[in-house]
């Protein structure tokens, strides 16, 4: 096609060209302008009538008086934005107070972003943090960082409050002790067990490594300290920050006001309402008030966790919504010109064999875990209760395009010695650790201290929550954490989420084909060590 080509002159093109990746193509990138900038543009351009470098120009290109610059000057030739004219941000900062204050056009609040680093998070601030779907997270991983090195102060990486006592820093210090032991006794067993076959001797030793980390990952306590990188736009900082703020736990809303502190640096429009008494305040002790409420009820109604039985780890299937009929109609709803009620009767007139037979045909031949069919799957929804340990939870619950619910972590639910530690002969020390976390979660919790004990837990102690995801998300995780090279706390959870699945949908447990069902004793990493170490030397 012969798109419209516009035309610049030389002094537009010199004050367009450092924040536009080309000006002469109908699809370009906008870089190198102020969030607040970038974001306004977009929000005008829905009602502007030209092109978005042309309203660039008419509106955001000021010259030194703070006035649009429509027909910059010939002298502005060969001069960029950062000198006589320059990009309006307080134009933009005007725009945003006008349409996303006064109009209340959250939209708006979605076309710009920033990253943020919050380091130095404990393990129970991080699931609030990582709460919102509509972000991106990256976190450091307990199966790849050790925790055995001590910070500059001669402490572990641990939480500390003064309010906890020195007992708690005790129980952590010994704890972290039998950590460190458990890490170098692992190693040298998992080296005895799966000696170096012709993989590079670093490969090997990185994946006995891994080994150790996986298996000892259990013991580390709550209060561990990890980063946390996120990106992501303003509206969703706007709710980050205000669920920072009314947490009950004091750790969350000290770093909600060093979030919000610094977001204003970057994107302070985008945070504004958060400081209005009538709009953030509001909405933060609306917040609040929904947990005060919740917690009154299960009081009133005697819901206490004094009635929690260790009954193991378990993963129940509690409903699921739709059939095989509804998902062969959403598969084939955009290619047909009938009415979901009429394919929805055409496939119920299908026998067994030709069900599982179209559905599988409308996936197609899958070449790898990535290949996902289309939003047709997401007709179908599982809704699992589970019971797992703390650390198969937390990568569970980084799933973005799920519900997770879960409740507050504690010891009611018990704890497991992993097999590969008992078989290592340091079984008996970890329960030692275990009996250490108990014992100062109950002290906390005697204290009133109901929130903060929740730092002494074990990731080894069980939590429950539920999971609610269609059929497109229930393949992707599945898929991915069934996978070798997984933890095999949460693997487990995976592989009976699919046979429970293809009890009531076997056509699209039968889809999921890039399952790992291998349960032998092995290096879970070594193949992916083993392409890392190819990718370096160029092998692939």
């Amino acid at each position: 096609m012969d798109y419209p080509h516009e035309q610049f002159t030389t002094s537009e093109r010199a004050l367009l060209e450092p924040h536009f990746t080309n000006l002469d193509r109908p699809v370009f990138c906008v870089v190198d302008l102020p969030e607040v900038v970038k974001g306004a543009l977009f929000a005008r351009y829905s009602r502007y009538p030209g092109t978005l470098r042309r309203l660039y120009l008419d509106e955001f290109v000021e010259d030194g008086e703070g006035h649009p610059a429509t027909n910059p000057p010939a002298q502005a030739e060969g001069v960029s934005a950062g000198g006589p004219y320059s990009t309006g941000s307080e134009r933009a900062e005007r725009l945003y107070e006008r349409v996303f204050l006064e109009f209340g056009d959250d939209s708006v609040a979605q076309l710009g972003g920033a990253h943020l680093a919050c380091e130095w998070a404990s393990n129970v601030l991080t699931k609030i943090l990582q709460r919102g779907r509509l972000a991106a997270y990256l976190e450091q991983s307990t199966r790849y960082i050790a925790y055995d090195q001590r910070l500059e102060d001669g402490r572990y990486r641990y939480y500390r409050d003064a309010r906890l006592g020195e007992r708690y820093e005790q129980s952590m210090e010994r704890i972290f002790d039998l950590y460190s032991a458990g890490l170098e006794h692992l190693q040298r067993w998992g080296a005895e067990q799966f000696p170096r076959g012709d993989e590079p001797e670093a490969v090997w030793a990185r994946s006995i490594k891994a080994k150790a980390l996986d298996a000892m990952r259990g013991l580390l306590p709550a209060a561990s300290l990890s980063h946390v990188g996120i990106f992501a736009s303003g509206q969703a900082y706007e709710q980050l920050v205000m669920r920072l703020l009314a947490s009950p736990l004091p750790e969350a809303r000290v770093f909600g006001e060093m979030a919000l502190e610094e977001l204003r640096e970057v994107i302070p429009a985008f945070v504004r309402r958060v400081d209005m008494p009538d709009r953030g305040g509001a909405w933060i002790e609306y917040l609040r008030g929904l947990r005060e409420r919740a917690s009154a009820a299960v009081a009133r109604y005697g819901l206490s966790d004094e009635q929690v039985v260790d009954q193991g780890p378990s993963v129940r299937l509690l409903h699921h919504e739709g059939g095989e009929d509804d998902l062969i109609a959403a598969c084939l709803y955009e290619s047909c010109e009938l009415s979901e009620d009429e394919l929805r009767a055409a496939a119920g007139g299908l026998d067994g064999d030709e069900r599982a037979s179209l559905i599988a045909e409308l996936v197609g031949d899958r070449a790898n875990r990535r290949h996902k069919p289309g939003r047709g799957w997401e007709a179908l929804r599982y809704r699992f209760e589970i019971v797992s340990d703390y650390g198969a939870f937390r990568d569970l619950q980084r799933h973005r395009l799920l519900s997770c619910e879960w409740q507050r972590l504690g010891c009611e639910l018990g704890a497991d010695v992993p097999e590969e530690v008992t078989d290592a002969g340091y079984g008996d020390a970890y329960r030692k650790g275990l009996e250490v976390s108990r014992a100062e979660f109950e002290r906390l919790r005697g204290e009133g201290l109901t929130e903060e004990a929740t730092y002494t837990v074990s990731l080894a102690y069980r939590v429950r929550y539920l999971l609610d995801l269609n059929a497109r998300e229930a393949m992707h995780l599945i898929e991915l954490r069934s996978g070798r090279e997984g933890h095999p706390s949460y693997r487990a959870v995976a592989l009976e989420m699919l046979d429970q699945i293809v009890e009531v949908h076997p056509s699209v447990g039968a889809a999921m084909t890039f399952v790992d069902r291998e349960t032998e004793p092995r290096l879970e990493r070594l193949q992916g060590e083993l392409r890392r170490h190819r990718r370096l030397q160029g092998l692939v």
